[in-house]
């Protein structure tokens, strides 16, 4: 590699069955991208945590059922605990991340260590990551669920091997159903952070999941004049990938997406357990259909059943959709040996112009990380289907400056003397290069 050029990573990897086993092959991956090089590694939204995709924590409007809460135990236990505060939503800020704030350790409760660390809050977790990304010089970007308070949110940290945790991002709008168990983070953490590698200064933001369809939180990214645009995510339809397209050729930034590959829960399962004496409960309800645009869609079926969800089994229906875009619907009998002696046939509104290609059915979530050039070029992915191999490219970030001749979307394009904006909390200021 030459001295100007770095290399961009991502991988598309499950949550694992526990939050440390998440962790250490985290600490597998990273130590992989060592020895391919690579600079800058991004892992998927909700990483670490899980993402718990296809239940409902036994909650429907007006009602919530035990088994739903013990389900949100679990989840609220597999969350990490970083030692941040909850503030506004965006935590302590600097305070936090120059680990300012007082220890959380409770008076007298380590008899065996004479003197507590100094200022020692959390569970570990962001000390862990610090020596993964000092031991392997990986810069981390990691999606993970945050515990702080009561809540929880839908976080990102940045890790950088010389300096460890520089910042931290908390989803501002959790999508659909999401926002019954992630908190919404204040857009104060939109900020963006800055590293040099080998003399090439990298400002790099990050935007969660379907924060990226939100026009005003790309442009509060542009604005600070990032060239690395990262955008972990839970989203692995065919329609992702323009949209990451138009975001690079939109901030005439790199584009690092990434996003969990799940196989079958027999393989592994994607919402972890640590506790071995709470059993996971299977998802045996059809995918709620409410909103035909969440990004987050379930896509479980009594062959691929979410870890968390309620035992019963019920009255429910199977349903497939054909060529010529008719709904075939099935009722279920509600003992396994009774036969179905009723099939209904309708119209699915309104039919696809053109039917998209067919996916194995096998895979909870297909992925689709991928790193995308200013110009919108594919340059490595997207990942499909693949849950244990690692991408990377080797990129020149002199192509951004190159890309802002005909195109700066947050200055020269931007007609600031016509139009105004701002983001109460966020310091907009452009980073240099």
């Amino acid at each position: 590699m030459s001295p100007a050029t770095i290399r961009l990573g991502t991988a598309s990897p499950s949550t694992q069955a526990s939050t440390p086993e998440t962790i250490a092959q985290l600490e597998q991956i990273a130590r992989r991208a060592a020895s391919k090089k690579i600079d800058i590694l991004l892992l998927p939204e909700a990483y670490i945590g899980g993402y718990p995709r296809g239940t409902h924590f036994g909650c429907v409007i007006g009602s919530r059922t035990a088994e739903g809460r013990e389900e949100y135990l679990r989840y609220f236990q597999n969350a990490v605990d970083l030692g941040d505060t909850v503030g506004d939503g965006a935590g302590a800020g600097e305070a936090w991340i120059k680990r300012a704030l007082p220890g959380d350790a409770v008076p007298g409760s380590n008899e065996n260590s004479k003197e507590p660390a100094a200022n020692k809050r959390g569970d570990g977790t962001r000390e862990q990551l610090e020596r993964i990304a000092r031991e392997t010089g990986v810069f981390i970007v990691t999606g993970l669920i945050e515990k702080t308070g009561g809540s929880m949110y839908c976080s990102v940290v940045y890790v950088c091997p010389k300096q460890g945790i520089i910042g931290k991002r908390r989803k501002v709008m959790p999508t659909g159903t999401e926002r019954l168990v992630w908190a919404q983070g204040s857009p104060a953490t939109l900020r963006a952070v800055s590293t040099t590698i080998r003399g090439v200064r990298i400002n790099l933001g990050a935007a969660i999941c379907w924060e990226n369809y939100m026009p005003l939180v790309r442009q509060s990214l542009y604005s600070q004049n990032i060239n690395l645009y990262l955008a972990p995510t839970a989203d692995g339809r065919d329609t992702w990938l323009s949209l990451m397209r138009t975001v690079a050729i939109e901030g005439r930034c790199f584009v690092i997406s990434s996003n969990m590959a799940v196989p079958p829960p027999s393989i592994p399962q994607q919402i972890p357990n640590n506790h071995p004496d709470s059993s996971s409960a299977i998802l045996t309800e059809e995918p709620d259909h409410e909103n035909p645009h969440d990004d987050h869609t379930p896509i479980f079926s009594d062959h691929h059943p979410s870890p968390f969800a309620p035992k019963h089994h019920s009255n429910r229906r199977a349903s497939c959709l054909t060529e010529e875009g008719f709904e075939i619907a099935l009722p279920r009998s509600k003992s396994p040996g009774t036969p179905t002696t009723t099939t209904t046939t309708r119209r699915a509104t309104p039919p696809p112009p053109a039917q998209p290609p067919q996916h194995s059915a096998e895979w909870v979530s297909r992925g689709g990380s991928s790193i995308i050039s200013p110009f919108g070029e594919v340059l490595s992915g997207p990942q499909w289907e693949d849950n244990t191999g690692l991408i990377c490219t080797d990129v020149d970030f002199e192509d951004c400056i190159r890309g802002r001749l005909d195109l700066d979307t947050a200055g020269s394009y931007s007609r600031n003397d016509s139009f105004e904006f701002g983001v109460r909390g966020l310091d907009l200021s452009p980073l240099p290069y």
